[in-house]
């Protein structure tokens, strides 16, 4: 089924909903219990909870959160603090794609997307907070034209601003085994604020060691030719990423390289 504006309503829709839910807050910490949305049938089976949270310099960042308890047993279950990727990327992605309790169906054999119940979500054995980190992702946002500014550390300052603050609006989870999470881009800064532990998906970790990989990864992989990786080896000597002006051969060997791989 071809995605369009008339199928995407549901979509839109859950997205005001949530919005609207959040929009009566205090700075400091707000929430909003969620029991039904658009596109699903009657009230969702599991607990939603959504809201913003105030962090940083006089809470000049507000965090928004999706926020599901575990559906087996939440005062014994782990919990997860999510932060997609990017930067930039909203968790509602992680929530409706990922990990999370729904998934959209498009093609239900109706001109409307619907939400249906993801059989392989997290919440099944965890609780999980999907942030929207930081300011500009997602609802999340700033009041100071200061407080806009991001960074690797600041990102990282900020989830652990969120997390005890989250925790204090919500006690009965201080007790829980607390992991971080993190796609992509949050390889980086995941570690920086692990707890218990972190899980990482896709994660970039070092940019030069990651794409410098890629060649000997491609050669392993039998996707380039034993003549193109010699020859990159031969004349870059180990360095693929940050290539020396001054050595045309590699610049060669790298072009070969690049024209089979893309």
């Amino acid at each position: 089924m071809k995605w369009s504006g008339e199928n995407l309503m549901p979509f839109f829709l859950f997205i005001l909903l949530l919005t609207l839910q959040s929009y009566f807050i205090t700075l400091s910490h707000s929430q909003s219990i969620i029991k039904n949305l658009p596109g699903y049938s009657g009230d969702v089976p599991f607990k939603l909870e959504t809201g913003y949270v105030g962090v940083g310099k006089n809470e000049e960042v507000q965090l928004f959160y999706y926020f599901v308890e575990s559906q087996n047993n939440p005062e014994e279950d782990p919990l997860i603090c999510y932060i997609p990727g990017g930067p930039g990327s909203s968790a509602l992605l992680a929530f409706l794609y990922e990990m999370g309790p729904l998934s959209i169906n498009a093609d239900n054999g109706t001109t409307n997307a619907t939400l249906v119940l993801n059989e392989n979500s997290w919440t099944k054995m965890a609780s999980i907070i999907f942030v929207d980190i930081p300011a500009g992702t997602g609802f999340s946002y700033a009041k100071t034209k200061e407080a806009w500014v991001s960074s690797d550390s600041i990102v990282a300052d900020l989830a652990h601003d969120f997390v005890k603050k989250f925790l204090s609006g919500h006690p009965k989870f201080l007790k829980n085994p607390l992991y971080i999470g993190g796609i992509s881009y949050m390889g980086l800064v995941t570690p920086i604020i692990t707890m218990k532990g972190y899980i990482l998906g896709s994660p970039l970790t070092d940019k030069f060691m990651d794409f410098n990989s890629r060649l000997e990864y491609s050669h392993r992989m039998a996707l380039i030719s034993n003549d193109i990786y010699e020859s990159a080896i031969r004349h870059c000597r180990g360095n693929y990423v940050n290539i020396d002006t001054a050595n045309p051969l590699c610049a060669h060997s790298l072009q070969r390289y690049k024209q089979v791989s893309i």
